[in-house]
Protein backbone atom coordinates (compact mmCIF):
# COMPACT_ATOMS: atom_id res chain seq x y z
CA UNK A 1 0.00 0.00 0.00
CA UNK A 2 2.94 2.30 0.65
CA UNK A 3 3.77 2.26 -3.09
CA UNK A 4 0.21 3.40 -3.91
CA UNK A 5 0.52 6.36 -1.53
CA UNK A 6 3.93 7.19 -2.99
CA UNK A 7 2.57 7.18 -6.57
CA UNK A 8 -0.48 9.21 -5.52
CA UNK A 9 1.74 11.86 -3.94
CA UNK A 10 3.88 11.91 -7.09
CA UNK A 11 0.79 12.34 -9.30
CA UNK A 12 -0.47 15.26 -7.20
CA UNK A 13 2.99 16.82 -7.45
CA UNK A 14 2.93 16.58 -11.25
CA UNK A 15 -0.52 18.17 -11.52
CA UNK A 16 0.42 21.04 -9.23
CA UNK A 17 3.65 21.57 -11.17
CA UNK A 18 1.71 21.96 -14.43
CA UNK A 19 -0.36 24.70 -12.79
CA UNK A 20 2.77 26.34 -11.37
CA UNK A 21 4.43 26.47 -14.78
CA UNK A 22 1.36 27.93 -16.47
CA UNK A 23 0.88 30.62 -13.83
CA UNK A 24 4.61 31.45 -13.97
CA UNK A 25 4.32 31.98 -17.73
CA UNK A 26 1.34 34.28 -17.16
CA UNK A 27 3.42 36.27 -14.66
CA UNK A 28 6.23 36.51 -17.23
CA UNK A 29 3.83 37.87 -19.85
CA UNK A 30 1.76 40.22 -17.69
CA UNK A 31 4.34 41.61 -15.26
CA UNK A 32 7.65 43.43 -15.63
CA UNK A 33 9.57 40.30 -14.61
CA UNK A 34 11.26 38.40 -17.44
CA UNK A 35 11.34 34.66 -17.99
CA UNK A 36 14.78 34.25 -16.47
CA UNK A 37 13.85 36.13 -13.26
CA UNK A 38 10.54 34.32 -12.80
CA UNK A 39 12.20 30.98 -13.54
CA UNK A 40 15.29 31.47 -11.35
CA UNK A 41 13.49 32.93 -8.34
CA UNK A 42 9.76 32.16 -8.23
CA UNK A 43 9.35 28.97 -10.23
CA UNK A 44 12.63 27.48 -8.98
CA UNK A 45 11.72 28.18 -5.36
CA UNK A 46 8.21 26.80 -5.73
CA UNK A 47 9.24 23.62 -7.56
CA UNK A 48 11.88 23.03 -4.86
CA UNK A 49 9.26 22.97 -2.10
CA UNK A 50 9.00 19.14 -2.22
CA UNK A 51 12.74 19.00 -1.52
CA UNK A 52 12.26 21.35 1.46
CA UNK A 53 9.50 19.33 3.09
CA UNK A 54 11.06 15.98 2.15
CA UNK A 55 14.49 16.77 3.58
CA UNK A 56 13.25 18.41 6.76
CA UNK A 57 10.74 15.57 7.31
CA UNK A 58 13.55 13.03 6.78
CA UNK A 59 15.68 14.74 9.43
CA UNK A 60 12.74 14.82 11.84
CA UNK A 61 12.31 11.04 11.47
CA UNK A 62 16.09 10.66 12.01
CA UNK A 63 17.03 9.67 8.47
CA UNK A 64 19.68 12.22 7.36
CA UNK A 65 20.74 10.06 4.39
CA UNK A 66 17.36 10.57 2.74
CA UNK A 67 17.61 14.31 3.44
CA UNK A 68 21.04 14.78 1.83
CA UNK A 69 20.47 12.12 -0.83
CA UNK A 70 17.28 13.88 -1.86
CA UNK A 71 19.09 17.21 -2.28
CA UNK A 72 22.08 15.94 -4.23
CA UNK A 73 20.05 13.39 -6.17
CA UNK A 74 17.53 16.07 -7.17
CA UNK A 75 20.30 18.31 -8.51
CA UNK A 76 21.74 15.41 -10.46
CA UNK A 77 18.31 14.56 -11.84
CA UNK A 78 17.51 18.20 -12.67
CA UNK A 79 20.49 18.54 -15.00
CA UNK A 80 19.61 15.16 -16.48
CA UNK A 81 16.12 16.58 -17.18
CA UNK A 82 17.63 19.56 -18.97
CA UNK A 83 19.81 17.30 -21.13
CA UNK A 84 16.93 14.97 -22.01
CA UNK A 85 14.70 17.85 -23.12
CA UNK A 86 17.58 19.31 -25.07
CA UNK A 87 17.94 16.00 -26.91
CA UNK A 88 14.16 15.76 -27.40
CA UNK A 89 14.00 19.30 -28.84
CA UNK A 90 17.40 18.92 -30.51
CA UNK A 91 16.23 20.47 -33.79
CA UNK A 92 15.65 23.74 -31.94
CA UNK A 93 19.05 23.62 -30.15
CA UNK A 94 17.79 25.09 -26.88
CA UNK A 95 21.19 26.03 -25.47
CA UNK A 96 21.69 28.42 -28.40
CA UNK A 97 18.69 30.43 -27.16
CA UNK A 98 19.56 30.44 -23.44
CA UNK A 99 20.73 33.73 -21.97
CA UNK A 100 24.36 33.80 -20.88
CA UNK A 101 23.11 35.25 -17.61
CA UNK A 102 22.43 31.62 -16.66
CA UNK A 103 26.20 31.19 -16.34
CA UNK A 104 26.06 33.12 -13.06
CA UNK A 105 23.43 30.76 -11.64
CA UNK A 106 25.21 27.65 -12.93
CA UNK A 107 28.53 28.95 -11.57
CA UNK A 108 27.03 29.52 -8.12
CA UNK A 109 25.57 26.01 -8.21
CA UNK A 110 29.00 24.62 -9.07
CA UNK A 111 30.63 26.53 -6.18
CA UNK A 112 28.04 25.27 -3.67
CA UNK A 113 28.41 21.71 -4.94
CA UNK A 114 32.21 21.76 -4.64
CA UNK A 115 31.85 23.16 -1.10
CA UNK A 116 29.51 20.29 -0.23
CA UNK A 117 31.89 17.79 -1.85
CA UNK A 118 34.78 19.06 0.29
CA UNK A 119 32.58 18.89 3.41
CA UNK A 120 31.69 15.26 2.65
CA UNK A 121 35.40 14.43 2.29
CA UNK A 122 36.81 16.38 5.26
CA UNK A 123 33.92 15.58 7.65
CA UNK A 124 34.29 18.51 10.04
CA UNK A 125 31.82 17.72 12.83
CA UNK A 126 31.76 21.24 14.29
CA UNK A 127 28.67 23.31 14.97
CA UNK A 128 27.89 26.95 15.62
CA UNK A 129 24.58 27.82 17.33
CA UNK A 130 23.60 24.21 16.71
CA UNK A 131 24.26 24.26 12.95
CA UNK A 132 27.20 22.59 11.19
CA UNK A 133 29.88 25.09 10.15
CA UNK A 134 29.92 23.54 6.66
CA UNK A 135 26.17 24.08 6.29
CA UNK A 136 26.59 27.66 7.51
CA UNK A 137 29.31 28.22 4.92
CA UNK A 138 26.98 26.94 2.18
CA UNK A 139 24.24 29.32 3.35
CA UNK A 140 26.67 32.29 3.43
CA UNK A 141 28.02 31.51 -0.06
CA UNK A 142 24.43 31.20 -1.32
CA UNK A 143 23.55 34.64 0.06
CA UNK A 144 26.68 36.27 -1.39
CA UNK A 145 26.13 34.55 -4.74
CA UNK A 146 22.49 35.66 -5.01
CA UNK A 147 23.50 39.23 -4.15
CA UNK A 148 26.27 39.15 -6.78
CA UNK A 149 23.93 37.74 -9.46
CA UNK A 150 21.41 40.48 -8.72
CA UNK A 151 24.05 43.14 -9.31
CA UNK A 152 25.13 41.83 -12.72
CA UNK A 153 24.06 43.68 -15.90
CA UNK A 154 21.43 41.78 -17.84
CA UNK A 155 22.07 40.11 -21.17
CA UNK A 156 20.28 42.19 -23.86
CA UNK A 157 19.04 38.95 -25.45
CA UNK A 158 17.96 37.42 -22.14
CA UNK A 159 14.37 37.06 -23.25
CA UNK A 160 15.04 35.67 -26.72
CA UNK A 161 12.79 32.68 -27.36
CA UNK A 162 13.07 29.62 -29.54
CA UNK A 163 10.51 31.03 -31.95
CA UNK A 164 10.65 34.55 -33.27
CA UNK A 165 6.93 35.14 -33.37
CA UNK A 166 5.20 36.42 -30.26
CA UNK A 167 1.99 34.84 -29.14
CA UNK A 168 -0.35 37.72 -28.33
CA UNK A 169 -3.22 37.38 -25.89
CA UNK A 170 -2.17 33.91 -24.86
CA UNK A 171 -3.74 34.30 -21.41
CA UNK A 172 -6.55 36.79 -21.94
CA UNK A 173 -8.77 34.89 -19.49
CA UNK A 174 -6.17 34.79 -16.67
CA UNK A 175 -5.44 38.02 -14.80
CA UNK A 176 -2.11 38.67 -13.08
CA UNK A 177 -3.84 38.64 -9.68
CA UNK A 178 -5.41 35.26 -10.40
CA UNK A 179 -2.05 33.92 -11.62
CA UNK A 180 -0.31 34.99 -8.39
CA UNK A 181 -3.06 33.45 -6.23
CA UNK A 182 -3.05 30.22 -8.27
CA UNK A 183 0.73 30.06 -8.08
CA UNK A 184 0.63 30.26 -4.26
CA UNK A 185 -2.08 27.56 -3.97
CA UNK A 186 -0.17 25.21 -6.30
CA UNK A 187 3.01 25.79 -4.28
CA UNK A 188 1.22 24.83 -1.03
CA UNK A 189 -0.12 21.64 -2.64
CA UNK A 190 3.38 20.73 -3.82
CA UNK A 191 4.77 21.29 -0.32
CA UNK A 192 2.19 18.91 1.20
CA UNK A 193 2.86 16.27 -1.46
CA UNK A 194 6.61 16.54 -0.74
CA UNK A 195 6.03 15.62 2.90
CA UNK A 196 4.06 12.55 1.81
CA UNK A 197 6.87 11.55 -0.56
CA UNK A 198 9.40 11.71 2.29
CA UNK A 199 7.39 9.57 4.70
CA UNK A 200 6.43 6.93 2.13
CA UNK A 201 9.98 6.92 0.72
CA UNK A 202 11.38 6.14 4.16
CA UNK A 203 8.93 3.23 4.45
CA UNK A 204 9.92 1.98 0.96
CA UNK A 205 13.59 1.99 2.02
CA UNK A 206 12.69 -0.28 4.94
CA UNK A 207 10.36 -2.58 2.98
CA UNK A 208 12.65 -3.08 -0.02
CA UNK A 209 15.97 -3.07 1.84
CA UNK A 210 17.49 -0.83 -0.86
CA UNK A 211 18.93 1.53 1.75
CA UNK A 212 18.20 5.16 2.54
CA UNK A 213 21.10 6.55 0.49
CA UNK A 214 19.91 4.97 -2.76
CA UNK A 215 16.21 5.61 -2.11
CA UNK A 216 16.94 9.24 -1.22
CA UNK A 217 19.38 9.83 -4.09
CA UNK A 218 17.34 8.11 -6.79
CA UNK A 219 13.70 7.28 -6.03
CA UNK A 220 12.74 10.24 -3.83
CA UNK A 221 15.06 12.63 -5.67
CA UNK A 222 13.44 11.77 -9.01
CA UNK A 223 9.97 12.09 -7.49
CA UNK A 224 10.58 15.45 -5.82
CA UNK A 225 12.13 16.65 -9.10
CA UNK A 226 8.89 15.93 -10.97
CA UNK A 227 7.78 19.59 -10.57
CA UNK A 228 10.99 20.73 -12.25
CA UNK A 229 10.55 18.20 -15.06
CA UNK A 230 6.95 19.22 -15.71
CA UNK A 231 7.72 22.93 -15.32
CA UNK A 232 10.58 22.72 -17.83
CA UNK A 233 8.49 20.77 -20.34
CA UNK A 234 5.60 23.23 -20.06
CA UNK A 235 7.93 26.22 -20.32
CA UNK A 236 9.52 24.82 -23.45
CA UNK A 237 6.12 24.02 -24.95
CA UNK A 238 5.23 27.64 -24.23
CA UNK A 239 8.46 28.67 -26.02
CA UNK A 240 9.91 30.24 -22.88
CA UNK A 241 13.48 28.88 -22.91
CA UNK A 242 14.84 31.16 -20.19
CA UNK A 243 11.96 30.27 -17.86
CA UNK A 244 12.91 26.60 -18.32
CA UNK A 245 16.63 27.10 -17.77
CA UNK A 246 16.03 29.45 -14.85
CA UNK A 247 13.75 26.91 -13.18
CA UNK A 248 16.34 24.11 -13.32
CA UNK A 249 19.46 26.11 -12.42
CA UNK A 250 17.61 28.17 -9.81
CA UNK A 251 16.23 25.00 -8.21
CA UNK A 252 19.73 23.55 -8.01
CA UNK A 253 21.17 26.46 -6.05
CA UNK A 254 18.08 26.61 -3.82
CA UNK A 255 18.42 22.89 -3.12
CA UNK A 256 21.94 23.46 -1.79
CA UNK A 257 20.52 26.02 0.64
CA UNK A 258 18.07 23.35 1.85
CA UNK A 259 21.08 21.38 3.13
CA UNK A 260 21.70 24.23 5.56
CA UNK A 261 17.98 24.33 6.42
CA UNK A 262 18.04 20.60 7.16
CA UNK A 263 21.03 21.01 9.46
CA UNK A 264 18.99 23.42 11.59
CA UNK A 265 16.67 20.53 12.50
CA UNK A 266 19.48 17.97 12.89
CA UNK A 267 20.42 17.60 16.55
CA UNK A 268 23.40 15.22 16.35
CA UNK A 269 26.09 17.58 15.12
CA UNK A 270 26.87 18.41 11.49
CA UNK A 271 24.54 16.59 9.12
CA UNK A 272 27.15 16.40 6.33
CA UNK A 273 29.61 14.74 8.73
CA UNK A 274 27.16 11.95 9.61
CA UNK A 275 25.79 10.81 6.24
CA UNK A 276 26.94 7.95 4.00
CA UNK A 277 30.07 8.33 1.86
CA UNK A 278 27.99 7.25 -1.16
CA UNK A 279 26.80 10.86 -1.43
CA UNK A 280 30.28 11.71 -2.70
CA UNK A 281 29.30 10.05 -5.99
CA UNK A 282 26.33 12.39 -6.37
CA UNK A 283 28.44 15.45 -5.54
CA UNK A 284 31.11 14.50 -8.07
CA UNK A 285 28.44 13.78 -10.68
CA UNK A 286 26.76 17.17 -10.15
CA UNK A 287 30.16 18.89 -10.46
CA UNK A 288 30.79 17.25 -13.84
CA UNK A 289 27.26 17.95 -15.11
CA UNK A 290 27.40 21.60 -14.00
CA UNK A 291 30.61 22.10 -15.97
CA UNK A 292 28.98 20.54 -19.05
CA UNK A 293 25.94 22.85 -18.74
CA UNK A 294 28.15 25.93 -18.37
CA UNK A 295 30.13 24.88 -21.42
CA UNK A 296 26.93 24.38 -23.43
CA UNK A 297 25.59 27.84 -22.51
CA UNK A 298 28.94 29.52 -23.11
CA UNK A 299 29.73 28.01 -26.52
CA UNK A 300 26.34 28.72 -28.23
CA UNK A 301 25.70 29.01 -31.99
CA UNK A 302 27.07 25.56 -32.80
CA UNK A 303 26.20 24.75 -36.40
CA UNK A 304 27.02 21.04 -36.40
CA UNK A 305 24.09 19.01 -35.03
CA UNK A 306 26.43 16.19 -34.00
CA UNK A 307 28.75 18.49 -32.05
CA UNK A 308 25.76 20.23 -30.50
CA UNK A 309 24.29 17.11 -28.82
CA UNK A 310 27.60 15.76 -27.41
CA UNK A 311 27.42 17.63 -24.04
CA UNK A 312 23.81 16.52 -23.44
CA UNK A 313 24.70 12.93 -24.32
CA UNK A 314 27.60 13.08 -21.84
CA UNK A 315 25.21 14.36 -19.17
CA UNK A 316 22.94 11.34 -19.70
CA UNK A 317 25.90 8.93 -19.50
CA UNK A 318 27.29 10.52 -16.31
CA UNK A 319 23.84 10.46 -14.70
CA UNK A 320 23.34 6.73 -15.25
CA UNK A 321 26.90 5.88 -14.21
CA UNK A 322 26.44 7.89 -11.01
CA UNK A 323 23.10 6.22 -10.27
CA UNK A 324 24.63 2.77 -10.75
CA UNK A 325 27.58 3.57 -8.46
CA UNK A 326 25.19 4.81 -5.76
CA UNK A 327 23.09 1.65 -6.15
CA UNK A 328 26.06 -0.70 -5.66
CA UNK A 329 27.09 1.08 -2.53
Amino acid sequence: MVFVYFLLAAAITVYAAIKLSTYADVMTEKSKMGGMLVGTVLLAGATSLPEVTTSISAVMIDNPDIAIGNMLGSNLFNIFILAMFDLYFRQKQLFNYASRDHLYTAGLGLLLTVTTLIALIVRVDMTFIGIGVDALLIAILYGIGIYYIGKQPKDPVAEQEVEEEVVVGKYEDITLKRAVFGFIIAAIVIMAAGTALSITGDQIAVVTGLGSSFVGSFLIAASTSLPEAVAVFMALKLRNVNLAFGSILGSNIFNMLIIAMSDVFYRNGSILADVSTSHLVSAVGITILSILVMYSVLRQNVTSKVRYVIPSLLVVVVYFVSSYLIFIG
